[in-house]
């Protein structure tokens, strides 16, 4: 029986090809924060929403819900600034009770809205635009054995040029956000950029996907 023998790499010298495939410096692993373009990314819907969206209401022409109805404006961009055209993002909030409209939440003293949509999705447009109406949410007890309250904020999940991305809005002149857990997580010169800022009647935040300017991810807290 013929038996196999290892075959050896054969070393040519003055080959051209082989010296313009071999890397002129050490290899290196890439890094964590740059490694996002090669990981899985799960399939876009096939969804053809709007880049707007109403959560103040259950459906359109129905009672709007109680509490101050706001309007929230911003652009979905790329670690170059560029726009993310036709993203889906998903937004959800607590009612002005400070209860979600999630059977899982059981919060006492919370009541539900009857008339309070609070949460959807929506497609951004061209440009990477979005814009979204809600009822400004309300802090509330998340921990009573710590005293931890949660400030006002709104979450939202984008799906669209890189991996899930999952983070939060937080509101301008908040007391809270300075004794809330979650909040602090953010390292200090980042914090601006997670809270919405004034601008025109309405409240203007841009959300970066991924790179160094990436908006800061955080799981799926309350």
């Amino acid at each position: 029986m013929k038996q196999d023998v290892p075959r050896r790499l054969a070393v040519v010298v003055n080959d051209r090809e082989s010296e313009t495939r071999t890397p002129s410096r050490p290899l290196r692993p890439i890094p964590p924060a740059a490694r996002d373009p090669f990981s899985a990314q799960p399939p876009l819907m096939e969804w053809g929403g709007p880049p707007h969206l109403d959560l103040s209401r259950i459906a359109p022409g129905r009672p709007v819900a109680q509490g101050e109805v706001i309007d929230v404006v911003g652009q979905i961009l790329d670690e170059d600034a560029r726009p993310v055209a036709q993203a889906l993002v998903e937004i959800w909030n607590c009612n002005s009770f400070g209860r979600y409209s999630h059977v899982a939440d059981h919060s006492p003293d919370a009541p539900l809205d009857p008339h309070f949509r609070g949460f959807g999705r929506l497609m951004t447009d061209a440009d990477g635009r979005y814009r979204l109406r809600t009822i400004r949410p309300a802090g509330y007890l998340a921990r009573a054995d710590i005293g931890w309250w949660r400030p006002p904020h709104i979450h939202f999940s984008i799906l669209g040029n890189g991996p899930r991305l999952v983070t939060q809005m937080y509101f301008p002149g908040e007391p809270l956000n300075e004794k809330d857990p979650i909040h602090l997580i953010i390292p200090p010169g980042e914090r601006p950029r997670a809270i919405a800022r004034s601008e025109g009647g309405v409240l203007r935040w841009d959300i970066v996907m991924r790179g160094r300017h990436q908006s800061h991810f955080e799981d799926d807290h309350d």
